[in-house]
């Protein structure tokens, strides 16, 4: 393992219940990320999405693909925690495949298309080799602001 849950809390912004990757298996700079998300029935979103059949939402996959891009961006030095936000700014070509249910490994594959401040990213989700989810998306790293802390 790459990075732990520890370890992701000191390159994303996002905490619980809203950190949705779990381990880095493995990185390539400037090319590829392989992570992971443990599907628990736990998990407060499957509470009510939906009661007697608990399913992981397609959005919370993409925003999966997304924290592990930012990772990436990181672990490529076009990123650093302290000095910028990372926003969503488009997704294309998203599709679902297949439910995500509690007890899945939920296996997060991101490759860069471009980095820089607007970056272009592709990613899929898998359960073993099953594709759940994939698509294409696009973000962009702004300076934090000093009279907000960078919040937005």
């Amino acid at each position: 393992m790459l990075l732990d849950a520890v370890q992701l809390q000191k390159i994303l912004p996002h905490r619980y219940p809203f950190l949705f990757i779990d381990r880095v298996l493995s990185a390539t700079p400037n090319e590829s990320i392989v992570a992971q998300k443990l599907v628990s029935i736990g998990d407060p979103i499957l509470q009510g999405h939906f009661p007697n059949y608990p399913i992981l939402p397609g959005v919370v996959q993409v925003e999966a693909m997304a924290q592990a891009a930012v990772v990436l961006a990181n672990l490529s030095g076009v990123f650093d925690p302290a000095l910028h936000n990372c926003f969503f700014m488009g997704i294309q070509e998203a599709k679902f495949r297949a439910p995500v249910v509690p007890g899945d490994v939920l296996t997060i594959e991101v490759k860069a298309q471009r980095l820089g401040r607007i970056g272009k990213f592709s990613g899929e989700t898998r359960v073993g080799e099953q594709v759940k989810s994939s698509g294409v998306f696009t973000a962009i790293i702004e300076p934090k602001r000093s009279d907000a802390g960078g919040a937005a």
